[in-house]
């Protein structure tokens, strides 16, 4: 019998679900801290856990350990790399919470439109203000809405009923998977202007922090309503309080820089705040909880381990290939536009590095969209991509071009109903460095991708490259390297420029108007 610790409020369908199999014994127990149960449980097999941080020093008292299971997606709380090199496998329950916060969305949007908040307090104090508290209905309004991963198509799905039109924003999914989720895909200030309510579902990263700010909040209708239960990075707040303040935007809250009692920094212009309750509900507990179950156990029966966050690098196989893969998806995804859907996904894979193909697929969706891991499996890859409606092929290489040990990515992307767009990057790691061999047809680039780069293609002429350095030293951007080559018709020219701090978005397209660029922008690698 393996032992399973669960130190956690955590439904008792896992524990059922696990003894009912025969081949688990189960200790629930979620009033002693975790340090102590892991000292009384050394000998368990496996822990499942909702946000219980789970240290090298919890992992150091279970010397029997072999799988850490999170009931819920994310898993910042578990040392995932300690673990690693403990031979133990990290799993979470992507998905799980999905409805919960789908149904959270339109809990705020009814209460807001129907004043709940407010009407309650003031009748049970004896008061009659029903003109006060004239609402709005739902129905045959637009709901915007920004990321079409799990909750924002569940949430599509749930407006149905109040039959509001849906549009939508996601770079990733293609316009006939959102299609046939009843989203008309459309461009983000497109989405904005139309809506009469937005909320949000993307991560927060380098690419999405503040990116709900001033231009876009402007073209709101004036009343139109906010919601926000992602992450509190991705609005400006400074400009969400003057759209509230000048505009009449309703703003609706579940997300905060710190999940901690305290003041809020939202409270002086949010209209409803939640305490981050989008997965606190009975049946999305119970939810996770039998996920957590059945992953256990399908990955001791059947040897399934799609849902393992941390996995090893297969034998034989050098890690910074999956670091180039990640890389070289990341820059094409730029190339091709990060606002234009996505509809293709082809891989080239080089050499020793064809067996391989496979695990190599798992980092370039990594790096195409925040919603897969980069330590799911192929299968994992195989799904998503189906799920979200994108093609992919890992062609056939020919190895008389020599391409020793190189890898190409190539993405297609909408640029509307009529016109595709397509990209290619090659790469490669040479003496232990990754370095970029091609963009499209400028070929012979070698550039090393670390940090800051800004890119530029033009119509060749002499003095752009000049141009182009003096108006990003007007900047106060100082430039590290350079490459600047023709492409293999020699009619056109390409700068690609590792700076020394993010280029901001208005300096990108002001040397773009300037040298007349036919590409232009910034990505961090």
């Amino acid at each position: 019998m393996k032992k399973v610790l669960i130190p956690t409020k955590l439904s008792a369908v896992a524990r059922e679900l696990l003894e009912r199999n025969g081949n688990y014994t189960v200790v629930q127990n979620d009033e002693k801290p975790l340090d102590v149960l892991a000292g009384e449980h050394g000998d368990a097999y496996a822990l499942i856990v909702r946000s219980e941080k789970v240290t090298p020093e919890i992992m150091d008292q279970m010397g029997a350990l072999k799988v850490i299971i999170r009931a819920g997606s994310g898993f910042n709380t578990i040392d995932t790399k300690y673990a690693r090199s403990r031979g133990i496998d990290v799993m979470n329950t992507p998905g799980a919470n999905a409805n919960a916060v789908a149904e959270e969305v339109v809990a705020l949007m009814l209460a807001d439109a129907r004043h709940i908040v407010a009407a309650d307090p003031s009748v049970r104090a004896g008061k009659w203000e029903k003109k006060k508290f004239m609402g709005r209905e739902l129905s045959g309004k637009t709901i915007g809405i920004v990321g079409l991963g799990y909750i924002g198509r569940m949430l599509a799905k749930r407006l149905e009923g109040f039959e509001m039109k849906a549009l939508g924003y996601d770079p990733v999914i293609s316009e006939e998977r959102a299609r046939d989720c009843g989203i008309e895909m459309a461009p983000m200030e497109d989405l904005f202007a139309r809506s009469d309510y937005i909320s949000l579902h993307i991560p927060e990263n380098d690419e999405t922090r503040g990116m709900i700010n001033a231009a876009l909040l402007s073209t709101m209708k004036k009343g139109a309503t906010l919601v926000n239960c992602a992450r509190a990075g991705i609005v400006n707040e400074d400009d969400v309080r003057r759209a509230v303040a000048e505009q009449g935007i309703r703003y609706l809250n579940d997300v905060y820089a710190k999940d901690a009692e305290g003041e809020k920094s939202v409270a002086d212009f949010a209209h409803v705040m939640l305490p981050h309750l989008g997965a606190s509900t009975e049946e999305s507990n119970i939810n996770a909880a039998r996920r957590a179950a059945e992953q256990l156990i399908d990955y001791d029966e059947k040897g399934i381990s799609s849902f393992v966050v941390n996995r090893d690098i297969p034998e034989g196989l050098d890690e910074k290939f999956g670091d180039l893969a990640f890389t070289l998806a990341k820059l094409c995804r730029s190339v091709v536009g990060g606002q234009h859907q996505l509809r293709g996904v082809e891989t080239s894979i080089y050499g020793t590095l064809k067996p391989y193909a496979e695990w190599l697929l798992v980092p370039v969706l990594a790096a195409l969209s925040e919603d897969f891991d980069r330590s799911m499996d192929f299968k994992a890859a195989q799904r998503y991509l189906a799920d979200m409606g994108i093609e992919y092929e890992n062609r056939e290489t020919d190895s008389s071009k020599g391409f020793k040990n190189s890898i190409t990515v190539d993405l297609t992307g909408s640029v509307d109903a009529d016109n595709l767009r397509h990209a290619s990057v090659r790469g490669t790691v040479a003496e232990g460095c990754l370095m970029i061999a091609r963009i499209n047809d400028f070929d012979k680039l070698y550039i090393d991708p670390k940090g800051h780069l800004v890119v530029f293609s033009y119509k060749d002429r002499p003095g752009v490259l000049g141009q182009i350095a003096a108006a990003l030293a007007d900047a106060d951007i100082n430039i590290d390297d350079v490459r600047n080559p023709h492409d293999s018709k020699g009619s056109k020219s390409i700068a690609l420029l590792k700076v020394n701090k993010p280029v901001d978005r208005q300096v990108v397209q002001n040397i773009a108007a300037q040298i007349e660029a036919e590409l232009a922008f910034h990505v961090e690698l």
